[in-house]
């Protein structure tokens, strides 16, 4: 698969989220060319301020495969990844962060930080950015239009 069709379906995972009021943020996890995980927010589903889309769907790539380091694995998510979620994919040791829409109040791939090419750290990544960008962006604009008014 290639990162459009990924992120179709990181797109598919981000509307179950409007389900329980969640913002509509998508993820998956490939590794050798299966998606082994995917995982759309659930923080106001869970009353959890962790459970954004790429931690748990890192979370459950990492139980399907066995091991918490997901050497070889792309996380594709619809939204940049936050501090928290960069950081998570970074301690997973995945090769390659892909997402959709630019996040510049918290984006820590590229926009606002960029934890996936610090040689401070103690690993790096690739990152490919901007995939299907305005279906991305727009789902997420739409949301909040929709909360606000």
């Amino acid at each position: 698969m290639d990162d459009i069709e990924l992120m179709n379906q990181a797109l598919a995972e981000a509307r179950l989220a409007l389900a329980h009021d969640d913002v509509p943020v998508g993820a998956v996890v490939v590794v050798d060319g299966q998606v082994v995980a995917a995982a759309h927010n659930e923080r106001e589903l869970r009353g959890d301020p962790t459970a954004h889309a790429e931690v748990l769907a890192l979370r459950a790539a990492a139980e399907a495969v066995g091991n918490s380091r997901l050497d070889g694995a792309t996380l594709v998510s619809t939204l940049e990844p936050c501090p928290m979620c960069a950081g998570a994919a970074l301690m997973a040791r995945v090769d390659r962060v892909v997402f959709g829409a630019e996040d510049p109040k918290a984006g820590s791939v590229g926009s606002l930080y960029n934890f996936g090419a610090d040689p401070r750290l103690n690993h790096e990544f690739e990152v490919t950015a901007r995939v299907l960008q305005d279906e991305c962006g727009a789902l997420l604009t739409d949301f909040f239009a929709a909360k606000r008014g």
